[in-house]
C-alpha cells in the first residue's frame, strides 16, 4: 500500500508581515478607571497584526491589541523578534512560541514582550486551521456551534442613565443574551441606581453583570457586593485591584454573587496564581494580552480543572473560537468595536454568537484597516 505525505509536509515560513493600524474609536470612552481620575477617556485601540505566509502557499492572520498605551512597544517588539520565524516548520506553534519568547527574554515573559508574540501565534493557528480546511473551533475541538453572548460597549459610565437604558434594551432586541454595566464611581449611590434602573427596565430574567474595573478598595468592595446581592447578577467583574487574588478570594467565598476577573493578567503563570487562590467565580483570559492562542489553552485548562467559569475580554472574533472549546456554558463579550478591520461579521441569534465555519479565524482585512495603517515591517520573502 502506497503512503500518501501531506501536501503541507516539510513546509516553512518564508514571509512575515507585522503592521500597526489605529482604530479611531466613535465616542471617548470612560470607565471608572477616568472618573478617578487614573486614566484618560480612551480615543482608540493600537492592532497589532501578523501576517504569515509558508513556501506552500499557505497563509494565516493574527492580531494583538493594545488600548492607550503600548502600540508602538508592541509593534516595535514583533519587528524585532519576527525574522526567528523564517525557515521554521508553521505547524510547531508550541515550539515557535518559546523560540520567541527566547528570542526577547530580557524583556521578560508577561506584558508587551508576549502580547506581540500573540499576534505571531493567532496567525500559526489560523494558517493551521485554515490548510486544514477547518474553523479555528473546529481545529481545537469545539463542545458547540454558539456561545452565550452579553453586551458591554453600550453601557459605559460616560453614558447618561436614559441612553443606558435605551442601549441595554437595543442589546436585547438584537438578540444579545446579556447586558454589562461599568460601575465603580466615586459616588457609590449613583451605581446602585444605575443597576436598579436597568434591572427593572430589562426584568428579573435578562442576565445582567457589572464590572467595577478595579476600582474599590476591601472595604468597598465588600458593602457593594452585599448591595447587588439583590439584583441576582450574573457577576461582579474586577471590585479588586487584579493582582489582589487574596481579596478577590475573600470575596468569592463570602457572597452568592460569583466573582469574575482576569482580564488584566498577561500571562500564563499569572492566571494559574489566581486560580490556586481560588479568587475567581469567573476567569476572564485574553488570548492576545496573555500571548496568543497558546498559553489561553494553557488558562482553559486550569480553568476547567478547577470547576471555573470562563468569560473572555474583549475580541470576540478571536474568543467566540475559544470559548467554543470549553467543556461548560461560557460567555463571550460582545465588542462590535473591530468590526471595521474586517469583511466579515459575526451572527447573534436568540441571545448567542454563531461560531464561524469559515476556514481558520474567517477573518480577513478589511481597506479601512490598511487605511488605518501607520507602520509595516516584512521579513522574508514571499513564495
Amino acid at each position: 500500500m502506497t503512503t500518501m505525505t501531506p501536501s503541507f509536509a516539510n513546509d516553512s515560513i518564508t514571509w512575515v508581515r507585522i503592521s500597526s493600524c489605529y482604530l479611531p474609536l466613535a465616542h471617548p470612552i470612560s470607565d471608572a478607571k477616568v472618573l478617578t481620575g487614573r486614566q484618560k477617556p480612551m480615543t482608540e485601540i493600537a492592532m497589532l497584526f501578523a501576517e504569515i505566509e509558508t513556501r506552500d502557499g499557505h497563509r494565516g492572520l493574527g492580531f494583538s491589541y493594545s488600548k492607550r498605551a503600548g502600540g508602538p512597544g508592541q509593534f516595535a517588539h514583533a519587528k524585532e523578534i519576527a525574522p526567528a520565524l523564517i525557515g521554521e516548520d508553521p505547524s510547531d506553534i508550541s515550539k515557535l512560541w518559546t523560540k520567541l519568547c527566547w528570542a526577547g527574554a530580557s524583556v521578560g515573559r508577561s506584558g508587551m514582550a508576549v502580547q506581540a508574540i500573540g499576534a505571531f501565534d493567532v496567525a500559526l493557528y489560523d494558517l493551521k486551521a485554515r490548510r486544514a480546511g477547518l474553523s479555528l473551533s473546529k481545529l481545537l475541538g469545539s463542545q458547540r456551534d454558539s456561545v452565550q453572548c452579553y453586551n458591554t460597549s453600550g453601557g459605559f459610565l460616560h453614558t447618561p442613565l436614559d441612553q443606558l437604558l435605551v442601549n441595554a434594551a437595543a442589546s436585547r432586541e438584537r438578540g444579545i443574551g446579556g447586558i454589562k454595566l461599568k460601575v465603580g464611581q466615586p459616588d457609590r449611590a449613583l451605581d446602585i441606581k444605575r443597576v436598579e434602573a436597568v434591572r427593572k427596565h430589562l426584568g428579573e430574567d435578562m442576565p445582567l453583570m457589572v464590572d467595577a474595573n478595579q476600582q474599590w478598595d476591601r472595604p468597598t468592595a465588600q458593602r457593594m457586593c452585599r448591595t447587588f446581592e439583590q439584583f441576582d447578577l450574573v457577576w461582579i467583574e474586577e471590585p479588586l485591584d487584579a493582582y489582589d487574588f487574596e481579596g478577590h478570594a475573600a470575596l468569592a467565598s463570602q457572597f452568592d454573587t460569583p466573582i469574575a476577573t482576569g482580564e488584566m493578567l498577561t500571562s500564563a503563570a499569572e492566571h494559574g496564581e489566581l486560580i490556586r487562590h481560588r479568587a475567581a467565580d469567573y476567569l476572564m483570559p485574553d488570548a492576545p494580552r496573555v500571548g496568543g492562542i497558546t498559553p489561553f489553552l494553557k488558562i482553559a485548562a486550569q480553568a476547567e480543572q478547577a470547576g471555573l467559569g470562563l468569560g473572555p475580554h474583549f475580541a470576540m472574533e478571536l474568543h467566540v473560537h475559544l470559548a467554543a472549546v470549553y467543556p461548560t456554558e461560557p460567555w463571550v463579550e460582545h465588542f462590535d468595536w473591530l468590526e471595521p478591520l474586517f469583511n466579515e461579521r459575526l451572527e447573534i441569534r436568540n441571545g448567542r454568537m454563531l461560531v464561524p465555519t469559515r476556514p481558520g479565524l474567517g477573518l480577513s482585512l478589511s481597506e479601512q484597516a490598511k487605511g488605518w495603517t501607520r507602520e509595516e515591517a516584512e521579513v522574508g520573502q514571499r513564495a
